[in-house]
């Protein structure tokens, strides 16, 4: 709660919905301010000088900012991934990090199955065929579209995200395996996939691989071209976690030779990626703008999610399902 009689400032990212927005509204004792995130770096730091709590998108938020804003209470990010957060200074400070939870798990997991579908479906293709009127020429000599019902998946990465994808591949008659160093065998077993301990032996059984990870110094080019080649030549491989997991030039190398058959992509390791990026023009790469996550309805769950996050810190009731740095709000 606010105190001696001064309100608590909160800043927002412009980009985030409206239904955030209301739940700080209805508190009297907050001030909220709205910053876009290509705000000058500068005029960022001013508006920290007297802020409680901040919610950040894609705005780097680390030492420099904690400088800046010696008043911050709790940092929370418009989403799940928090790369661009320095969680180190953060937890220095003895201020937690707190992410959006589940706010967002099923578009992503969803946005993952679509790629798994458009890709075995072969979807662009089909949908060039009837646009370009080669339907009765063409349909039944050219590659045929497979189905993803007795196929195995490899789920890399067993969160809030991989989990969930793992039930849906489940209800379509695949066999889930599922690699993740630190979830317990017992756990995946019992979910009704298939543990595997070590990536590359697993990546060979895999018809699908599916990226659910956070991009970390383990994780980054985690699939380079040695990994590539240990998969099998029909497989396909989907990111819907964080650009420089993969290895561009060695996935670019892979969809040229035939080393995997497809790959499907939301997120790069330059954002946007270059025009002149050579995965771009590949016929076998499907991409989306690192949308994964955002849909009507997750955009709304995400701003209401970041904006109880910020309010239970500083009203000291942190929701620790979602707190990053755990060992901060054990300290308190």
């Amino acid at each position: 709660m606010s105190t001696a009689g001064r309100k608590l400032k909160v800043l927002v990212p412009t980009a985030m919905a409206q239904a955030g927005r209301d739940v700080l509204a209805r508190r009297q004792d907050v001030e909220t301010v709205a910053f876009d995130m290509n705000l000058p770096t500068a005029a960022f730091h001013a508006l920290l000088s007297d802020a409680d709590g901040v919610g950040v998108s894609l705005t780097p938020f680390g030492a420099a900012e904690l400088e800046a804003g010696p008043r911050v209470r709790v940092v929370a990010r418009h989403g799940v991934g928090y790369d661009l957060v320095d969680v180190a200074a953060l937890t220095r400070r003895g201020i937690p990090l707190l992410v959006t939870g589940t706010a967002n798990s099923p578009t992503v997991a969803e946005q993952a199955l679509y790629f798994m579908l458009a890709l075995a479906k072969r979807g662009p293709q089909m949908h060039a065929m009837v646009q370009e009127n080669r339907w009765a020429g063409s349909r039944l000599t050219q590659e045929l579209p497979v189905d993803l019902f007795g196929k195995t998946v490899l789920v890399v990465g067993f969160g809030r995200i991989g989990t969930r994808l793992a039930r849906a591949c489940l209800a379509l008659g695949m066999t889930v395996r599922v690699y993740d160093p630190y979830v317990d065998a017992s756990v995946v077993a019992a979910a009704g996939c298939v543990p595997d301990r070590d990536l590359d032996a697993a990546l060979p059984h895999a018809d699908f691989v599916s990226i659910h990870c956070p991009r970390t110094a383990e994780t980054s080019a985690m699939f380079s071209a040695a990994r590539l080649a240990r998969m099998k030549r029909t497989a396909y491989l989907v990111n819907t976690a964080r650009g420089g997991i993969i290895d561009e030039p060695a996935l670019h190398r892979a969809l040229t030779t035939g080393t995997i058959r497809a790959a499907g992509l939301d997120v790069f390791e330059r954002e946007p990626p270059a025009t002149d990026n050579p995965l771009l023009g590949l016929p076998n790469l499907l991409t989306s703008p690192h949308m994964a996550g955002v849909t009507r309805e997750s955009f709304d769950r995400m701003a209401i999610a970041l904006a109880e996050n910020l309010l239970g810190v500083l009203d000291g009731r942190p929701n620790l399902d979602n707190v990053v740095n755990k060992e901060v709000i054990k300290h308190r």
